[in-house]
């Protein structure tokens, strides 16, 4: 059985850490982070906050090398898949990405008659000790699962974003409303440093 170390750099002739951080970097020009949910009716939402910027790509084109390998990307935007679009589940990918690529910006967008909108907490952590026999009441932020009120959610998670030290100062982050139906983006928050300003 292979251990897939070819597939690593790591396992590369001369591998060098920070050679391996510059790759990867110079080969996918990614500035935006888009966190939203995993319903498929949201799976515009990349798209719309790259319209909405201006100045961002998404999806992009593969890079290919003379040899057909897939070497990067033009995308600007990656989105980051996560359950109601919710900061909580995407701390640890802001701060890889910003490692690897040096994002500019984080954008979150709660859509539409999201799932996360249809439960409180109380409902959940019942009904799963009652399906599961486990009590979870103590396991998550519920401010930060659900969503009762968009602009609440939404302050609430450029706020974590913002204040978690694995997010830099510098970064642009904004809280956006995605109409499922229409397919357009509301903005709610805008925290943007004043020297980015």
């Amino acid at each position: 059985m292979s251990d897939f170390v070819e597939f690593t750099f790591r396992g590369q002739p001369g591998y060098s850490e920070p050679a391996a951080r510059e790759i990867i970097t110079s080969s996918i020009p990614v500035r935006t982070i888009a966190i939203y949910c995993f319903d498929p009716r949201a799976a515009g939402a990349p798209q719309a906050v790259a319209d909405y910027f201006g100045d961002e790509v998404y999806p992009g084109d593969l890079i290919l090398d003379e040899a057909g390998t897939k070497i990067g990307s033009t995308a600007t935007v990656f989105p980051l898949i996560v359950g109601g679009g919710r900061a909580t589940d995407a701390l640890r990918s802001i701060t890889v990405s910003h490692h690897l690529f040096g994002i500019e910006r984080v954008v979150v967008v709660h859509h539409s008659f999201c799932g996360a909108t249809s439960f409180t907490a109380e409902g959940i952590t019942t009904a799963w000790k009652h399906e599961h026999h486990t009590d979870i009441s103590s396991l998550y932020d519920w401010d930060g699962i659900s969503i009762a009120d968009f602009e609440k959610s939404l302050n609430y998670d450029v706020s974590l974003i913002r204040n978690s030290p694995g997010t830099p100062k510098r970064l642009e982050i904004y809280g956006l409303f995605y109409d499922i139906g229409s397919g357009e983006l509301t903005e709610v928050v805008r925290d943007v440093p004043v020297a980015a300003a």
